[in-house]
């Protein structure tokens, strides 16, 4: 709270945070803004009678990100999902394509380039999920159940202007996180998350007093308090791989003779697998959506491997599988063992008793595959939470305390107190030297 209030207090940062909570306040205002050519009041009822079956279905994780604006089929409704994304295929695209991981090697000019390459596949996202999200609403099947009429006027004119309101409020989330991460506090889009999350936390801690009593209630939350205690301790556990370099003469000068080391987070894929895995389950329902609901393969579908509708043991399985899957694939394409050995080589490093080229790759190799093991079980057992609380308290499929959500809030939190004190502490050296 001190260093809140001296935050405040130092003019430079009290501008940053006042513009960060400004854009943040705007974008919380479009949520509630109906897309043109939906009716909002059927939409509002469908919606409420979507939350109260426990469903969103396939968009439920997807409405959670967008901090309820998907069911209200608001200007906001994409959300940061397209940005995210498209930020994600461009980087795994570094390992298929050459041109990629030379631009990323690059420095500044090479990361900017593939930034607009990110901001091109965003619009593109955008293009494509708003006109499913309109075609599934016109079909019936984006509210199962309701069927009141959404959208009145289903003209290709009216249709097109919903598309290009939906594309561009998913432009202007992109360019406001953007600007909060060049001229705010934190990181942009990570923060609107954060807040789109955050949003969803009263609706849901309320549907769990209502139901189940103050007893639960008061159990959710001291689970909730243990919980964020034991992320927060492993999100801040790290390997520490001690490198030296050794002296070296360079004209009249000498260099190196340091000691450092690499950082290995547990976690170090963060919350990348769990959406992979979300994603690639979400698919089967969404098949499903346009399927004869008497079909067998239909319903079978819905009843073990759709999460909102009863609990079963076969998606659980299948989802703890896929997030140690993709743990363990999104770190051997981030964490590249190969280039960090040639970079420490280059430069006379070594890591003590291990020889330097090919062995120290093996070993980097070897501790991050030990560190990334325990690093998958616990997004793995983070990522069942709402899973045990659907079942046990009748909770939304969207519960906020596990999964995605908590490692985002809890993450995004601690990032954006670190950038705050890290301002603080350039503040007060320039004083001294002043």
């Amino acid at each position: 709270m001190n260093s809140f209030v001296r935050a405040l207090r130092t003019p430079e940062l009290r501008a940053k945070i006042l513009f960060t909570l400004g854009l943040i306040a705007i974008y919380r205002m479009g949520v509630f803004i109906p897309t043109p050519g939906f009716d909002p009041t059927n939409v509002a009822v469908c919606a409420d009678q979507a939350m109260s079956a426990q469903g969103g279905g396939v968009l439920g994780m997807v409405n959670l990100f967008s901090g309820g604006a998907l069911l209200q089929l608001s200007i906001f409704a994409l959300g940061v999902m397209p940005y995210i994304t498209a930020s994600i295929i461009v980087q795994l695209l570094r390992v298929v394509i050459p041109r990629f991981e030379a631009l990323h090697k690059e420095g500044s000019s090479g990361t900017q380039k593939l930034t607009q390459y990110t901001r091109y596949l965003t619009i593109g996202l955008a293009v494509l999920q708003s006109t499913t999200i309109i075609t599934l609403v016109r079909s019936g099947n984006f509210f199962v159940g309701c069927n009141l009429e959404l959208v009145p006027d289903q003209s290709i004119p009216a249709l097109l202007v919903m598309v290009l309101t939906m594309t561009v409020g998913c432009i202007v989330i992109m360019w406001m996180g953007e600007m909060i991460t060049e001229r705010g506090i934190g990181n942009g889009m990570s923060l609107m998350m954060f807040t789109s999350i955050a949003a969803s936390f009263p609706g849901a801690m309320g549907q769990i007093w209502n139901l189940q009593g103050w007893i639960t209630f008061s159990l959710v939350i001291l689970v909730a308090l243990v919980i964020m205690v034991a992320v927060v301790f492993v999100e801040q556990s790290q390997r520490r791989v001690p490198v030296q370099y050794a002296k070296r003469m360079v004209g009249r000068r000498m260099y190196g003779g340091t000691s450092t080391y690499i950082p290995i987070k547990v976690n170090q894929a963060g919350v990348i697998p769990v959406i992979f895995a979300s994603s690639i389950l979400a698919l089967p329902q969404m098949a499903s959506s346009f399927g004869d609901p008497e079909a067998g393969w239909v319903q079978w579908v819905n009843e073990h491997l759709v999460m909102g509708i009863s609990f079963s043991w076969i998606y659980a399985v299948v989802y703890v599988a896929l997030i140690i899957f993709f743990a363990f694939f999104y770190v051997s394409i981030t964490f590249n063992a190969e280039e960090i050995a040639d970079n420490m080589k280059k430069y006379g490093g070594f890591i003590p008793n291990v020889r330097a080229g090919k062995p120290t790759e093996k070993y980097l190799q070897y501790v991050i595959n030990r560190i990334q093991t325990p690093g998958a079980m616990y997004l793995a057992v983070i990522s069942l939470i709402p899973l045990f609380a659907l079942v046990y308290l009748g909770a939304s499929q969207d519960f906020p305390l596990g999964g995605a959500s908590l490692l985002i809030i809890v993450g995004v939190g601690l990032d954006t107190v670190k950038q705050i004190d890290a301002k603080l502490q350039q503040h007060h050296y320039e004083g001294i030297l002043k």
